[in-house]
């Protein structure tokens, strides 16, 4: 059946077309063309013609053009479009006349280079062209690094590499600096959020290290389609561009549907949605039963190995090959991702269900159709994921299956914010203060920094450099000051986390009835006792407490196993492979525990501010949920230390006068006076409970701290609620009796939010949290990911209510200063979404689900919005 067929098909059906809520069909584009400049290398021109390039698309013109003429270039257009044409050419024509010349390439990704480095590779036979192109990277073997240091020609490799495998070497790299021509930075909408703060300091050592060796590259950059790719290639790069974008492009484009289907109400009352990911399944199945190659991608981990088990079982259940569908993530080994690309290039791989590790350009061959498993969090990704399927087809599908959330419900509202202009701005901050320090060490030890000499843009950096010397880190002279440390600093900093250690995970053993792994997928193998054990993956440190906990079940390429141990201090977990149909959830309690405005804002009695935050997270325990069904089948606990993360956040602050005036109306609730024992009868309760969840079990790492602020506290819970017993201050001591500790009970929050479902708990102040956290994502590119919210009604920081939206990034990287000035437009999108939503009292789309809300937090919350909006 083609794909005409199986699209005619849903057409046809019409509980399917019942619940989409938009089906745009894209229509073809022919190619505009452009001749080549005219004085273009002829032997780059015959070189593309055997490769059966002729003539250029009219951006890749426009961009070579303004190359060659000696202009830093950004490219801005859509996938597919050749852009990386627009480097290659003027890089190609430079190095022929330049023979000494180097150029280096910068790709996000390992896999991405490898890309490129064939197809470049491929351009350059087939003109016969005399230009070395050599890959450098962590999989380059030593034999052959010191060829790619010495030759001129084209170095091809990643940030990271570049950040502490290059850079902290540069004496043996003195004629690579000296003669570098051209930095191709690929994807720069993918530098963003911390990683982007990192490479752009990383750029800046690169551009400090050319003036050494004097060299001036120039810089050509590509990017997605985002709001503001000129300015954030200048903010990146520290340099002006001349902008390519998507009005200029002249590359042609197959046929495009794209639907956006909203899963249906399973509850109209309580708001609640068939679950994502079994609709996104079942979108892929269909596509799958017709052999319409396609991809799934889904933003976390976990769902990517739950769909990719669910649609094993589907392939299985038809008759087909189960293994025809892979998994593709960050956490597989190296080898498992190369056979999986070369799978779906060679269409031996029918379906990949995939993170946003394949948004990016990478050849994953003629796919047909791309199923997104939820919002990707910003349009960008929305458009990269989407154009994976139909980049050599003539035709190709997209379904996007909205989540039940208010950012994927908003969406739904307003369909045209997916096709008109992007809004969005990809955000970087160099100067950020922890991350920079890290850098300016790295450039001492690289090369020492002279008194009043600038990095980057920033100019001087003596105020900086005299702290760090303070701290022992540097050695001042009259006129320098030099690295003073052990080893290269670069090793110590991770680009791509704000962290910098990983756990490995290993498992040990096989399960009976499990088909063995090929050890070509192992990164080690040998044995533990008389058991078989192999690495199969890792995760950062910071998501271990979700992923990889003693109780977890780890999923990897749809098999199930189970974490016996966890190793915190040796960065080691050990999983064993095991048959469940059930997988497992981890809950996080997390605290603000300090706020320091940088800018704050005071309208009447509502305050808005951004500036640093402290949060203390703990992880506390976790559900056994069943596959399918997504009951919950039972609870265990989690014992890890607390983690603190030194972030930045905007925040919200209720003044007396205002907070009083929603008490008044029933919108917020007036903070309870438990009478004058309470503190004494709640410490007798935590000591009977052994300073331990009475639920889960969750505990605290440190009992006597819990009058302070402490890394996790417990909550002393009224079984009976204190209300009932109506005590009047000074009035009367009804308060006795129902802090009696028959009426107490111990409880982590996340419990306590349990115990406290239909008591009106919830207030429109947690309604509030609840929109701005999920409507966040829509004003900054980020994903929703990447922000927290904490609520308090009454926080110990500023003894008023208090709303913090934080990044879950340390140091932050500048979206918290982008919702302080967007605040008025976030309140404006608050309200629109809680008033649009249809459903009667509240749910997930709009103030929160059903079991976490009051039954009147829906109205409340949006009198509250229609206050301060």
């Amino acid at each position: 059946m083609s794909l005409d067929a199986v699209l005619a098909t849903l057409q046809r059906n019409a509980d399917f077309m019942s619940q989409v809520v938009t089906w745009r069909r894209l229509p073809a584009r022919p190619p505009r063309y452009t001749p080549p400049p005219a004085d273009l290398s002829p032997h780059v021109l015959t070189a593309l013609r055997q490769r059966g390039i002729e003539p250029f698309y009219t951006h890749q013109a426009a961009a070579i053009t303004a190359a060659l003429q000696g202009q830093n270039v950004i490219v801005a257009t859509a996938t597919a479009s050749g852009k990386s044409l627009c480097y290659t050419v003027p890089v190609l024509h430079t190095l022929l006349t330049q023979p000494q010349a180097r150029a280096l390439y910068l790709f996000p990704t390992k896999a991405l280079a490898h890309d490129q480095l064939a197809e470049t590779a491929a351009l350059i036979a087939a003109g016969r062209l005399p230009v070395a192109i050599h890959p450098y990277d962590g999989d380059t073997p030593q034999s052959q690094r010191r060829q790619a240091r010495q030759a001129a020609g084209i170095l091809l490799t990643n940030p990271d590499m570049l950040h502490s495998g290059i850079l902290p070497y540069h004496t043996g790299w003195r004629a690579f600096f000296a003669n570098l021509r051209f930095v191709v930075v690929d994807e720069i909408h993918s530098y963003r959020g911390v990683f982007g703060s990192h490479v752009a300091n990383v750029l800046r050592r690169l551009r400090r290290l050319c003036r050494f060796y004097g060299s001036d590259p120039q810089f050509i950059a590509t990017s997605a389609t985002i709001a503001n790719p000129q300015a954030h290639a200048e903010r990146l790069l520290e340099a002006s561009f001349i902008l390519v974008d998507e009005t200029q492009n002249g590359a042609p484009t197959g046929e495009k549907q794209f639907i956006l289907y909203n899963p249906p109400l399973v509850d109209a009352a309580l708001g609640l949605r068939q679950s994502t990911v079994l609709v996104a399944k079942e979108a892929a199945a269909a596509f799958l039963a017709q052999d319409a190659q396609t991809v799934v991608f889904a933003r976390a981990r976990q769902t990517v190995e739950l769909l990719l088990a669910y649609l094993q079982d589907e392939m299985t259940l038809r008759g087909q090959k189960p293994e025809r569908v892979a998994g593709y993530r960050g956490g597989y080994l190296p080898l498992e991702r190369r056979a999986i690309e070369s799978g779906l290039r060679a269409g031996s791989i029918r379906g990949v269900v995939a993170t946003n590790a394949l948004e990016l350009g990478i050849d994953i061959g003629e796919l047909s159709a791309a199923v997104l498993t939820g919002y990707p969090g910003s349009i960008a990704s929305t458009w990269q994921q989407a154009g994976r399927a139909g980049r050599r087809a003539d035709q190709s599908v997209a379904v996007l299956v909205a989540g039940s959330g208010p950012l994927d419900q908003y969406l739904c509202q307003h369909p045209e914010y997916l096709f008109g202009r992007s809004p969005e701005q990809a955000l970087v901050n160099p100067d950020n203060l922890r991350l920079l320090a890290r850098h300016l060490l790295c450039a001492a030890y690289e090369l020492p920094f002279g008194r009043g000499e600038p990095f980057g843009r920033l100019g001087p950096v003596d105020e900086l450099l005299e702290t760090l010397a303070a701290e022992g880190h540097l050695h001042r002279t009259r006129q320098q000051y030099h690295w003073l440390g052990e080893g290269l600093p670069a090793h110590h900093v991770s680009l791509r986390t704000s962290g910098e250690e990983t756990v490995i995970i290993q498992s040990v053993g096989q399960a009976a009835g499990l088909p063995e792994r090929n050890p070509a997928d192992c990164v080690t193998v040998g044995q533990v006792g008389n058991l078989p054990y192999e690495v199969i993956g890792e995760v950062d440190l910071d998501s271990a407490p979700l992923l990889v906990h003693e109780g977890a079940i780890y999923m990897h390429q749809a098999r199930s196993y189970l974490v016996e141990k966890l190793d915190w201090d040796g960065r080691l977990a050990t999983v064993r492979p095991v048959e469940v149909d059930y997988y497992t959830r981890a809950a996080v309690n997390s605290a603000v525990r300090r706020l320091s405005p940088a800018t704050e804002t005071q309208a009447g009695d509502l305050a808005w501010a951004y500036g640093e935050v402290l949060v203390v997270s703990q992880a506390t325990g976790y559900r056994k949920i069943k596959r399918y069904s997504h009951e919950t089948l039972g609870y265990g606990k989690i014992e890890l230390p607390a983690t603190e993360l030194d972030t930045a956040g905007y925040w919200l602050v209720f003044g007396e006068r205002l907070t009083e005036e929603l008490v008044e109306a029933g919108l917020l609730l007036r903070p309870n006076d438990y009478g004058p024992n309470w503190e004494q009868q709640r410490q007798k309760a935590l000591a009977r409970d052994g300073y331990r969840c009475r639920v889960c079990g969750a505990t605290a790492e440190n009992p006597a701290g819990f009058l302070k602020p402490a890394g996790f506290s417990l909550h002393v819970h009224h079984v009976r609620p204190f209300r009932d017993f109506g005590y009047a201050p000074g009035e009367n001591e009804a308060y006795r009796q129902a802090n009696e500790l028959d009426n107490l009970i111990t409880l982590c929050p996340s419990c306590h939010r349990q115990a406290e479902v239909g008591q009106r708990t919830r207030s429109a102040l947690a309604g509030l949290g609840y929109l701005l956290g999920n409507l966040a994502p829509l004003f900054v590119m980020c994903d929703p990911a990447d922000l927290q919210v904490s609520v308090d009604s009454r926080s110990p920081l500023t003894q008023s209510p208090t709303v913090v939206v934080y990044e879950q990034v340390a140091a932050g990287v500048g979206l918290s200063q982008r919702l302080y000035e967007l605040h008025y437009e976030l309140l404006a999108a608050a309200l629109e979404r809680v008033s649009e939503c249809p459903c009667a009292d509240g749910c997930p789309a709009c103030v929160g689900p059903p079991g976490e809300i009051g039954p009147e937090t829906k109205a409340a919350t949006r009198q509250l919005l229609r206050r301060i909006a």
